[in-house]
């Protein structure tokens, strides 16, 4: 069977031969794994377009054993990412994430939407790297199943409060009369807004919000521990962009 697809590629995988393994998150067939034909020749029409943040139409094979790309039309590389260790960090962490939640071998338009306008913002600095990070982990993570509930307190349902309290474990919003002993994260109420337009705003308009620069941080921040708590698993590349920020 044949796909063709759109699709960035989110990892390189290091192989023998000619031949380069990547991993691909594909519009209609999620991710997928696939070997590229003579992609570490020299010569090879195929060596720029199956390098990590390629975007591209792929034409896919299913082989014996593995699938195989032997067509790459290459429409974006986003070349400026490299010339930034700390954007080619927050790239490759972007990327770690669809890696891990992205679906395999089913529709990820959201998720390849997502990531491409998230690298697109990072390389041409159209919004604070912060702003950009939170916005990857939290929609992620909503596309994924694990969209917190932040319509109201889930104690009394008080829409807003000046401060209230987000459960990082638990995914709920509570104001100060109804935290109690429950582990949260105190946050201003433009924190709270913040994360509720990553969660429930369309994707043209995903991008459309500001914040005061001391806020980002903590944005940043909740978005990070919520991650880490509903995944429960370190990502390398998080460690690496934090490491030399």
């Amino acid at each position: 069977m044949r796909m063709n697809t759109e699709g960035l590629i989110i990892k390189e995988h290091k192989t023998n031969g000619d031949d380069r393994l990547v991993t691909v998150l594909t519009k209609d067939y999620g991710v997928l794994r696939a070997f590229v034909r003579g992609a570490q020749r020299l010569k090879s029409r195929t060596q720029c377009g199956s390098q990590m943040f390629s975007y591209a139409d792929f034409s896919i094979y299913r082989g014996k054993d593995a699938y195989v790309i032997d067509e790459i039309q290459t429409k974006e590389i986003f070349f400026d990412l490299r010339n930034d260790i700390g954007k080619l960090a927050l790239a490759q962490y972007f990327c770690e994430l669809q890696y891990e939640l992205a679906p395999q071998e089913s529709d990820a338009a959201d998720f390849l939407r997502l990531t491409l306008n998230c690298l697109y913002m990072l390389s041409k600095n159209k919004r604070p790297e912060l702003q950009l990070k939170a916005i990857a982990e939290l929609r992620t993570l909503s596309l994924a199943g694990y969209m917190p509930d932040l319509v109201a307190c889930d104690g009394c349902g008080k829409f807003e409060d000046d401060v209230m309290y987000f459960g990082t474990y638990d995914g709920h919003l509570y104001c100060s009369e109804c935290v109690d002993d429950v582990p949260c994260e105190e946050l201003p109420l433009s924190v709270v807004t913040a994360m509720r337009y990553i969660c429930y705003s369309q994707p043209e308009k995903l991008f459309s919000f500001t914040l005061g620069e001391e806020n980002y941080p903590i944005l940043s921040d909740v978005c990070e521990k919520y991650l880490l708590n509903q995944t429960n698993r370190k990502y390398k590349t998080l460690d690496f962009y934090k490491s030399i920020t």
